[in-house]
């Protein structure tokens, strides 16, 4: 943290709050559109968000706002519920935006900042492809809006405009540091957008483009957002509580993402509780303002980033310049062609698109690869909100099988070392009396019974077996299903005229074995290593 804020500081955040700004105008009102939202929601979503969240946040560079992920789960629930309640879109986006904040908060103050470990790598980046794919093709339609005998002019000018920020983004920074030193090259080429905007605005208003029939964003209403605490019906509640739950947890997986990368750049700590807050309170602040859902934009904190943004008041200054164009550069948006803001759309979501994650979960996990392309499938087919509600129950699911068939390992003595490894890997030395047995997973009632299965298994198998130890160097946690199941193992083996021993048992697990009374049942021994339980047993 700096002691005093330098004049170097100021202009380093003065230069990142302008390029931002200048992003973030045009983004805001693309992702207004399409949640199906007037445009000056989007730049109201802009605003106190930022503000709220440079209070509240952990991160330095974290851009908050409208992103387009967000933005359509949004259309897909206030569309939903605007077919069976009488209530505006706009009315429905504020509620969806204060139960998110709320929901947010919540899990904040309970500290469950790791529930983004609960929702699968592989699956996030199927749901976020399949979204992307659905952003697309919502937005193709912007490019033949309307069609003028024989030469399409909005066609015309999409084109135009989707190629050059499609070469911008893959050669823009290259072309520029040809003129100019890199580093002004990538802020220049993070700029292109705007100055595309700026142009396509232009030509719009003097070749009056609108009257051959492309299609403008139109009238903007002047004026900042006004803070109110309107009466909200408790059925459109109900029906939006679902949907809410699964835009913040997305958004906050998002988010987090984002400001983790940026923070290992910046050898900044990056606090998962704080985050939930932040974005909560974000949230809320958008819902009273009159806006819609946010989180955490990818583009706009990249470019904050990179355009050397060194304090959260860089945040503040972009809140500034926002309100400041909904107070006084409205009516020059009025000309600005739906069909750019539609590429602008684009080309941001096909950065979001991960087709390669499919080779490589195939190639790696082939559980992981049925994850993404169920998810990628059911998004497609069954909108968003059961997209994200089936990711969240295929990684749990994931999770349960994996940690249900954990790997069971028998180990044996690595010569002249202290160390025991698998048999099948590693030449060792082993005794026909003594069974040694590692598991690679803490035991819980989904895995606890094939523990118990395999060493019968061996038990069964092999007559000379006297002593079974149990290597706990992996268990960090034994449930009370592990615990019967234990007992159990302890007492038929015992019945057999085996003694079962346990090693390297972590502190806390040998504290709650010890209050459960388990080690005054145990039949054997316990050991501070396994080479102890070997080296005692073996004799």
């Amino acid at each position: 943290m700096n002691q005093y804020y330098s004049k170097q500081l100021f202009v380093n955040d003065i230069i990142a709050a302008f390029i931002v700004t200048a992003l973030l105008i045009p983004q805001s009102i693309a992702y207004a559109m399409l949640a199906g939202l007037p445009p000056q929601v989007g730049l109201f979503s802009s605003i106190l968000p930022i503000v709220v969240y440079s209070l509240f946040g952990s991160s330095t560079t974290l851009s908050v706002g409208p992103v387009a992920i967000i933005s359509l789960m949004t259309a897909s629930a206030i569309g939903s519920v605007s077919e069976n309640v009488d209530v505006g879109y706009a009315e429905a986006s504020i509620v969806l935006a204060l139960l998110s904040g709320l929901f947010l908060v919540l899990f904040g103050l309970f500290r469950l900042g790791l529930i983004i470990n609960f929702i699968s790598k592989p699956v996030v980046s199927g749901f976020i492809t399949a979204s992307s794919l659905i952003i697309v093709a919502k937005q193709i339609d912007h490019f033949s809006a309307f069609d003028i005998s024989s030469f399409n002019s909005t066609l015309a000018l999409g084109v135009t405009c989707l190629t050059i920020l499609l070469l911008n983004k893959q050669f823009g920074t290259q072309i520029f540091s040809r003129l100019m030193p890199a580093g002004i090259a990538n802020l220049i080429s993070k700029a292109v957008p705007f100055f595309l905007v700026v142009l396509a605005s232009c030509m719009s208003f003097f070749f009056d483009l609108e009257a051959i029939g492309v299609a403008v964003v139109g009238y903007i209403p002047q004026g900042l957002p006004s803070i109110s605490f309107a009466e909200v019906d408790v059925s459109i509640v109900e029906k939006l509580a679902l949907p809410a739950l699964m835009i913040c947890l997305i958004g906050y997986v998002e988010s987090v993402s984002i400001a983790q990368t940026l923070g290992a750049k910046k050898r900044e700590t990056i606090i998962p509780n704080r985050e939930l807050i932040g974005l909560g309170a974000s949230n809320i602040a958008s819902g009273l303002s009159g806006g819609m859902p946010v989180t955490g934009g990818f583009s706009r904190s990249a470019v904050n980033f990179e355009a050397g943004a060194a304090t959260k008041l860089s945040n503040l200054y972009v809140a500034l310049g926002v309100a400041l164009a909904a107070l006084f550069l409205t009516p020059y948006i009025y000309y600005l062609p739906k069909v750019v803001l539609a590429s602008l759309i684009i080309v941001a979501v096909i950065g979001l698109m991960e087709f390669v994650v499919f080779k490589r979960t195939w190639l790696y996990s082939k559980s992981d690869f049925l994850a993404v392309a169920a998810t990628v499938v059911i998004t497609l087919t069954s909108g968003v909100e059961a997209g994200v509600i089936s990711g969240v129950i295929i990684s749990l699911c994931l999770h349960l099988y994996r940690t249900s068939k954990p790997h069971i390992a028998e180990v044996g003595l690595l010569e002249g070392t202290e160390h025991f490894r698998n048999v099948k890997r590693f030449d060792v030395t082993t005794c026909p009396r003594v069974l040694s047995v590692r598991q690679d997973e803490s035991l819980f009632f989904a895995n606890a019974e094939m523990l118990q299965a395999y060493v019968l298994n061996e038990l069964y198998k092999r007559d000379q077996i006297a002593h079974v130890i149990i290597q706990c160097s992996a268990v960090n946690e034994v449930d009370y299903s592990a615990l019967t199941m234990l007992e159990n193992l302890n007492n038929k083996l015992f019945e057999q005229g085996v003694l079962l021993h346990l090693s390297e048992v972590k502190g806390p697990v040998d504290d709650k074995l010890a209050t459960a009374g388990f080690y005054d049942r145990l039949t054997g021994n316990k050991y501070l290593s396994q080479y102890d339980a070997f080296e005692a047993l073996k004799r």
